[in-house]
Order: structure tokens, then C-alpha cells, then sequence
């Protein structure tokens, strides 16, 4: 059986890893367009921090996969067109052709590049596969102002990058704070913070400008010196091969995809950052593309790919970052998006400490969450703080997608000592607000 998968990331190397384990027998081949697998893009704002190699953003490096694995892997290896049957590869300066039996479409995503002037000068980067590290870090090292355009979540973690490397920070964004899809109580508390360390401004860029080089970015209010800029403005998921042979998109854009990570294409299967998935909540096809999803949905069209059928349950955009000592994480739906979907929604707010407040070192953290107030099912929480976001954020991930009420929440059994927790927990708390 010949399988081949197009993509090395964490979608693409797991379900290679899957389908070795279960088939021993068949050749896996895995097509990678830059030199990297395994990579973890998400450690992109922290190598700039902290000053490690773009090396260590590679979990496993190629040699792992082939000799420990025996899976076939190519890098530098562009596919640059897929038909029924085979797929064509740029490799070492020539096309080659190679047959499959069975494709995975693991391609990923690419930064969304904003239709204004400029954005091709030099000084001027996207955020996109780890390699990019060394370039910025070239240009980082005479900087003196640093402009990042957009205030998502890759916007302020490289904020808290160049900012604590000691550069003047200019962090714009279109909307009133930074991380928009966060609801106004919470977006309100990571505003302050994030205008503690950096000049932030809720404004729309129009143009970079320039000679050869970045020299100032031009908004519709003022003008901005930049000697490097960030674009930060999204991601869109690659889905040209699957175009190729015929795959059906969602109306999102990327690949929709069955339970199984199946595509409309028989023996062709998608998962990570190019398909969709299924929100929990909902019930309807949605891309969210985070490195989680992507590995899972990877170990699930691998086994699925080997004649098994494991289904991915799906997702809530369970969601987590920082900007210095903030800790910001969400998961399940905001109250903006609850009320899109149609639920009867009732909302808390609570402002609580990570500890008994005598313990030394408590600290504060806020939680707002939302009930559907026909049923009390828990529908979503956001949270920011202090210490401990992560943790309450994956205690109301659990309760939302086993389906709990506020009851439910308010009389799980959670732990109880002063170093750790108070003894009503913010998240207790949080669900007697909402009541039951």
C-alpha cells in the first residue's frame, strides 16, 4: 500500500506515525515544502525572547522518522500538483511523480499578507515556519522601533518578545483592545496590561512605507516609525491540492472533512490547519486552527487511513497565551458567539484570588463564563490572571464537553489547601453566580 501525505507538521507526522505502527508494511511517504518537521511554530515569539535557535522549534528532526519509524520522509520537497492516483513534487531542482493509494492532505496554513503598500519590503515579515527566527533576529538586532500590525494572539506574544528584548513596541490593531473574540470585560483587563509594556493603538493600517527597507507604517490616524515590521493578521488555510483533485471546501474556506477525517474524495483524508473540524457546542463545521486539533485529527485519519474507524468527537477552541504575567485562555463559546447561535444565554463575572488571599503569593484572576439559561449547560469561559489560568481554563473545557450544568460544576469534587486553591474555588464560585 502505498500512502502518501503531504505536510510534516504535527498533523502530517503523527498520522505517519499512526499508520507505520498499525501497517508496518506500507510505505509511508511524507512530503515536506521546507526542512523542517515536526515543528512547533507556536515557539516562534519565545525563540526571539529568549534567544534560542529556530533548531529547537523541531520536536523530532527528519533522521527520527526515518530510522526510528521507517517512515520515507522528503524535505524541501514542494508538491506542486495532486491528481487521482499521484501527486507531482519539486524536488532537488526536478519534478518527480509519486503514486499513492491513499492521501493525506496535511498542508497547514499561511499567514494572511493585508492588501496595502509595502507589505513586500524588506524588514517586513510574516510569522510562518520556524526558519523565520534567524532572519528576524538578523534585522531585530539594529532595531531600535518595532511595529506589529495585528493584536491577535501571535500580535502580543511577539509584543512580549521584542518589548522584553528591550525594543519600542507599537502594537495596532482594528479593534477597541487586543485579542477581540475575547467578550469587552475581559478584553478591558488585557488592554491595560498589554499598554504597561507597549504603545498599543486601535487603528487600521493602510500602508508600510519606505525606500528599499520598512522606514514607517501609516495608519488612518498617524504615522509610526518602524526600522522592522510584523504582520500578525491571520492565517488562511492552504487548500490549492486539495482544489487539485477535486476535495470539497467548507464554507470556511478549508477542507471540510467527515468524522473520520475523510474528504469528498474517496481515499483522500485532511486534518490540521487546512480542514475543518466539528464544534461541540454547535454541532457545525468550523477551522480553528490550533496545534492540539492538528495532532489529533493527525492520529485520527491515521488510524482511520489503515481501516479502522475512530472518530474525531471534535473541538472547542480551547484556547491559551500570555503577555508577561497576564495568563489569558478561553474555551467553549464567548457571549458574542453564544447569542449568534441562538442560545438563551445568562453570564457571571467574578473577580477571586488563585489562593486563600493570607497565602503568600495569592494572586488575582477573573472569570467570565456563560450558561444556556434554558438548560444551565455551561457553554463557554474566558479567564484571565495571574497563575493558574490553564488550569481552571481545562477544568470548564472537561465540564463543557461532558455536557455539565452549573450544578454540576458547583458540586464538583475539587481540591481544597492554601498553597494551592481557596476553599470555594474561582471556578465554584463562578458557577454559583450563574446559579442553578
Amino acid at each position: 500500500m502505498e500512502v502518501a501525505i503531504v505536510g510534516g507538521g504535527g498533523a502530517g507526522m503523527t498520522a505517519a506515525s499512526r499508520i507505520k505502527a498499525l501497517k508496518p508494511d506500507w510505505n509511508v511517504r511524507v512530503f515536506e515544502a521546507s526542512s523542517f518537521v515536526s515543528h512547533a511554530s507556536c515557539g516562534i515569539p519565545y525563540a526571539i525572547e529568549f534567544d534560542f535557535s529556530s533548531e529547537m522549534l523541531m520536536y523530532y528532526k527528519p533522521e527520527f522518522f526515518v530510522e526510528k519509524r521507517g517512515i520515507e520522509v522528503h524535505i524541501n520537497a514542494k508538491v506542486v500538483k495532486a491528481k487521482r492516483g499521484s501527486i507531482i513534487v519539486n524536488e532537488e531542482g526536478e519534478e518527480k511523480e509519486y503514486e499513492w493509494d491513499k492521501l493525506l492532505i496535511a498542508t497547514g496554513a499561511s499567514p494572511k499578507i493585508p492588501p496595502i503598500e509595502g507589505v513586500d519590503l524588506n524588514n517586513v515579515f510574516t510569522i510562518d515556519l520556524p526558519p523565520i527566527v534567524d532572519e528576524i533576529k538578523k534585522v531585530a538586532t539594529d532595531a531600535e522601533n518595532v511595529v506589529i500590525v495585528g493584536a491577535g494572539y501571535i500580535g502580543i506574544e511577539m509584543a512580549e518578545a521584542f518589548s522584553s528584548i528591550g525594543k519600542k513596541v507599537t502594537l495596532i490593531g482594528k479593534y477597541e483592545y487586543p485579542l477581540p473574540r475575547f467578550d469587552k470585560e475581559i478584553g478591558e483587563i488585557i488592554k491595560r496590561e498589554v499598554e504597561k509594556k507597549v504603545n498599543f493603538k486601535a487603528e487600521k493600517v493602510v500602508a508600510i512605507e519606505g525606500k528599499d527597507k520598512a522606514e514607517k507604517v501609516v495608519t488612518d490616524k498617524n504615522e509610526y516609525k518602524a526600522d522592522l515590521v510584523i504582520l500578525a493578521t491571520g492565517v488562511k488555510p492552504n487548500v490549492e491540492l486539495a482544489k487539485d483533485i477535486g476535495v470539497e471546501l467548507g464554507k470556511s474556506g478549508a477542507i471540510k472533512t467527515n468524522e473520520f477525517m475523510e474528504t469528498s474524495v474517496e481515499n483522500v483524508y485532511a486534518a490540521g490547519d487546512c480542514a475543518e473540524v466539528k464544534h461541540l457546542l454547535t454541532g457545525k463545521p468550523v477551522w480553528i486552527p490550533l496545534a492540539p486539533t492538528a495532532n489529533k485529527a493527525g492520529y485520527v485519519a491515521g488510524v482511520n487511513m489503515c481501516g479502522h474507524r475512530l472518530e474525531f468527537p471534535g473541538v472547542l477552541g480551547s484556547q491559551i497565551t500570555k503577555f508577561y504575567d497576564l495568563e489569558i485562555g478561553r474555551t467553549g463559546l464567548t457571549e458574542r458567539e453564544a447569542k449568534a447561535e441562538g442560545f438563551n444565554v445568562k453570564s457571571a463575572f467574578i473577580e477571586a484570588h488563585t489562593k486563600v488571599p493570607y497565602y503568600p503569593g495569592s494572586k488575582k484572576i477573573y472569570i467570565k463564563a456563560i450558561k444556556d439559561a434554558d438548560t444551565n449547560r455551561i457553554l463557554g469561559a474566558q479567564i484571565v490572571g495571574y497563575e493558574d489560568v490553564a488550569m481552571r481554563v481545562n477544568v470548564f473545557a472537561l465540564a463543557i464537553q461532558a455536557g455539565f450544568t452549573t450544578k454540576d460544576v458547583f458540586f464538583s469534587d475539587l481540591v481544597y489547601a492554601p498553597p494551592f486553591t481557596p476553599i470555594w474555588d474561582p471556578v465554584t464560585v463562578t458557577a454559583r453566580v450563574l446559579k442553578f
